[in-house]
């Protein structure tokens, strides 16, 4: 069987519904568990499709979310070139895990970008944020292996779509 290139036109209708999601408003009591879709949906194809995700585009993606969102200009393309050195870093070994562990280091993920986060408002000189900030890391770790399995089957029907 010939394996198919996956179409960046899938990558890009995923990351502007994760870019929606993460602008869509919420009432604050929500907000505190919004996941950090636009990361969900990165690690997702950095782990299934290595060509459509690099470094380069992990910065342009986190400063047009620091665009849209009015934070600190550079702080999600920090946190989002991190994010995909560490998964590009350590594909091979995450690809393979089973789901529930697969979870785990997704969860490892997500806290890291909150404490790079944490360390940015230390920096700026803020004050520290409450509980409710370390809240989306378990949410997106809960929501991971359904989205798992929905993005997989997006990017099936694509795949499908495009060959017929």
């Amino acid at each position: 069987m010939i394996a198919r290139r996956d179409r960046p036109g899938t990558f890009y209708l995923t990351l502007a519904s994760a870019i929606a999601l993460t602008l869509v408003y919420l009432p604050p009591a929500l907000d505190v568990f919004r996941p950090y879709w636009v990361a969900l949906i990165l690690i997702y194809w950095c782990l299934e499709s290595q060509a459509l995700v690099n470094l380069g585009k992990a910065f342009i993606i986190g400063l047009l979310l620091d665009l849209l969102g009015g934070s600190l200009l550079g702080l999600h393309a920090l946190s989002l070139v991190i994010l995909v050195y560490l998964v590009t870093r350590f594909r091979a070994r995450l690809r393979f895990f089973p789901p529930w562990q697969q979870a785990l280091s997704v969860f490892a993920l997500l806290l890291n970008d909150r404490i790079i986060l944490l360390w940015i408002i230390s920096l700026r000189g803020d004050p520290l944020p409450s509980f409710g900030f370390w809240l989306p890391p378990i949410v997106g770790t809960l929501l991971w292996p359904w989205l798992f399995l929905l993005l997989d089957r997006v990017r099936g029907a694509m795949r499908r779509r495009t060959s017929s």
